[in-house]
């Protein structure tokens, strides 16, 4: 598997790397993790993790391209993975994420190993958040062209959801036998903790909103900030929970002219500590406007029970009014209504939750997630002994 993140991190990317990993392991599988110099070191793995040598002038965590990272870490990381590739009985090349796919599709030139893509996300929704120094439209542009080609370079593609797939098979011209849906899995044993928690207790002196992931901007930290203002002028009980590992600098100055800075608390903390604050939180929000994958913390929060409130782009699973709670792209006072009507309402939250819960029970697992990766695998490598092609577009041509 390449990873071209930091690994292992508590974040979507290198989360589904990680259990889709110890998932296969735990199926008989041998796999090897070729990722960067950086993670958090101190989490074991059952598998090898490979890494590249240390690069003192990168330590960043969150996600994004960098112009250093495509012009030195991810070379490096290509060589590593030939090296990989050479010294052990490898099979395949399971490539996370674009910058992986590259990576791989570099390597594979010396080692002509059929290539598996897992398809997160669509670079042209996601890169126009990202720092590049060029214009928005330009991101936008260059991300399309990039979902329309690169896709190709592999022999079969994992994507995460069925948003994905469709547009991968319609805009990139992938054939739909070369396209499958893998979704993510979850740990609802670890959240079943947070079942326990005290969220509706009469005598709780405030109602707790929790937000748990990066806040990098394409997670509409922004968004989630003025909704919340709104609301807390119609409650002063209410308290804002974000637990994470970034920095809330960025931020600082909006909360305080919005006059909430007080109501916000800040976790510092990774997956361990989810279970706890989820717990004591009444309603968990998803902010984000577009994401064409599955957020990892919308699973996290529907393992965990939790009434869900999500904007309408990224509320992937959600059943609106039955298993969580929904609000149009970008409407900021539908946002704050909407917390105000779920927090007035407790035994509705509270039935949201539970039908959340049961629905990631059911259909959400990682021991799920690799029985289907396997499947990709094993049809990948009988076409390649076959010797037929392998990801081929609608038009039959490679």
């Amino acid at each position: 598997m390449v990873a071209a993140c930091p690994f292992p991190y508590p974040r979507g990317t290198p989360v589904r790397i990680l259990r889709m990993a110890e998932a296969l392991v735990a199926r008989g599988n041998e796999v090897h993790v070729v990722t960067y110099h950086h993670g958090d070191m101190n989490e074991p793995t059952p598998f090898p993790v490979h890494r590249i040598a240390d690069v003192k002038t990168y330590r960043k965590l969150s996600p994004g391209p960098t112009y250093q990272k495509l012009l030195l870490i991810d070379p490096m990381l290509a060589r590593k993975l030939r090296t990989v590739v050479r010294e052990h009985d490898i099979d395949l090349i399971h490539a996370h994420h674009y910058e992986g796919l590259l990576v791989a599709a570099a390597a594979r030139r010396a080692t002509k190993h059929p290539i598996v893509y897992d398809a997160h996300t669509l670079l042209e929704s996601e890169l126009p958040f990202y720092k590049l120094g060029l214009p928005a439209s330009w991101k936008r542009g260059i991300g399309r062209r990039i979902d329309g080609w690169l896709p190709r370079k592999a022999e079969h593609v994992i994507a995460v959801t069925d948003r994905i797939r469709s547009h991968l098979v319609r805009y990139a011209g992938l054939s739909p036998d070369h396209v499958s849906k893998v979704q993510n899995g979850v740990e609802s044993a670890h959240f079943a903790a947070a079942m326990n928690g005290t969220r509706w207790r009469d005598d709780s002196a405030e109602r707790r909103v929790v937000y748990a992931g990066n806040l990098s901007a394409y997670q509409g930290i922004e968004l989630l900030l003025h909704a919340f203002a709104g609301a807390c002028k119609q409650r002063r009980d209410l308290k804002l929970v974000l637990v994470t590992g970034s920095r809330f600098d960025a931020y600082q100055e909006l909360a305080r002219a919005l006059g909430i800075r007080d109501r916000i608390e800040i976790v510092q903390g990774g997956f361990e500590r989810l279970p706890e604050e989820f717990g004591r939180a009444h309603l968990a929000v998803n902010p984000r406007t577009e994401c064409d994958g599955i957020p990892q913390k919308l699973l996290n929060y529907m393992a965990a029970g939790l009434p869900v409130l999500s904007f309408a782009g990224s509320a992937k699973n959600i059943d609106h009014g039955r298993n969580g709670w929904i609000v149009k792209d970008h409407d900021i006072p539908g946002f704050a209504t909407a917390i105000l009507h779920l927090l007035a309402r407790p035994k509705l939250a509270a039935e949201l939750g539970a039908r959340a819960r049961a629905l990631v029970l059911e259909k959400s697992t990682w021991e799920q997630t690799a029985i289907n990766t396997e499947a990709v695998y094993e049809k990948v490598l009988a076409a390649r002994a076959g010797g037929t092609a392998g990801n081929r577009n609608a038009g039959g041509g490679r």
